[in-house]
Order: C-alpha cells, then structure tokens, then sequence
C-alpha cells in the first residue's frame, strides 16, 4: 500500500524534469501547498479545486523542521511521511514534494507552475509570492471553501474534550 502511494512523491529535482515533459505535452500544471497535518474537510475541498484548474496537481507539503517553526512547539503531529502518503492518497492529488522554510518561493522557482493555487485564508495580494509567481507569467488563484475549517482548531476541541473527561 506505502509503494503506490509513494509512487505519487517525488523530489522536487524528478518534479522539475516532469513538469518539463508536461509543458511539452501542454499540460497546465498546478501547485498547491500547505503543512496539512491534521487532514480536514477545508484541505479536501482546497485541493480539489486546485486540482480544476489544471490538468496536473502537485502538492508541495512543509517538511516537519518547517511546520514546528510555523505551527510551534509539539507540531506537526503526523510526520512528513505519514502527511506525504495521505496527500498522495487522495484522487485528485497526481505528484506530492516536500519542501523546507516557512513558504514555497523555492519550489516555485524551480517549478514554474501555470497556476499557484491558494487557500482562502489568502487574498492574491496577501500571497507572499505573488511577485515570485508573478515574474514567471504564473497565475494566482485563491480556492477552496470559506476558511472555517483549521487543523488547530481541532486541536484545541480534542484538547477541550479531554480535559472534561479527565
């Protein structure tokens, strides 16, 4: 089960040379990224509307050095690998990449997507590389439902429910 699932991950170096064939064939390739540590209905419907606006979607997932210093102490609770094979197990997700560093300038750089795909937690002018994106003729758009849905608030429901129990 780990094999197909892992068969979707790739280094971003292997993710350069695909995205390569991809543009040869006119594939519009999509990016999306995020540290999805507890997966939840908002990360679904996110990626699945990354995923329509193109015909390949990769996902590019914070490494765990990246989530603790954006996330904090104790984070993330599923490690990179465990993140990375559930990303790879949804349909709509074709390759997955792990990246380091607190936003995805580097794999936008070496990647050059059509489309970098946002969450609504972001306006196109809040991006933080929008200019980046900008500079290589990609586009920005911003997807997925409504930001109701977080990892931390999870989190903090366990916290609240085991606290009554205890």
């Amino acid at each position: 089960m780990v094999d197909r699932y892992f068969g979707k991950r790739r280094t971003i170096a292997q993710l350069e040379r695909i995205v390569s064939e991809l543009r040869a064939s006119a594939e519009r390739v999509v990016l999306a990224n995020g540290c999805f540590d507890i997966i939840h209905v908002g990360h679904i419907r996110y990626l699945r509307a990354a995923k329509s606006l193109g015909d390949v979607l990769i996902v590019a997932i914070n490494d765990d050095d990246s989530v603790a210093s954006i996330k904090g102490s104790g984070r993330p609770f599923l490690d990179q690998d465990a993140r990375a094979e559930i990303v790879a197990g949804l349909e709509c997700t074709d390759w997955v990449c792990l990246f380091s560093g607190k936003d995805v300038s580097e794999v936008l750089l070496r990647l050059r997507p059509d489309v970098h795909a946002k969450g609504t937690d972001y306006t196109v002018e809040t991006v933080p590389e929008r200019a980046m994106v900008r500079s290589f003729g990609g586009q920005i758009v911003i997807c997925g439902d409504e930001k109701r849905h977080s990892s931390t608030d999870i989190i903090q429901r366990i916290r609240a429910a085991a606290r009554k129990c205890g």
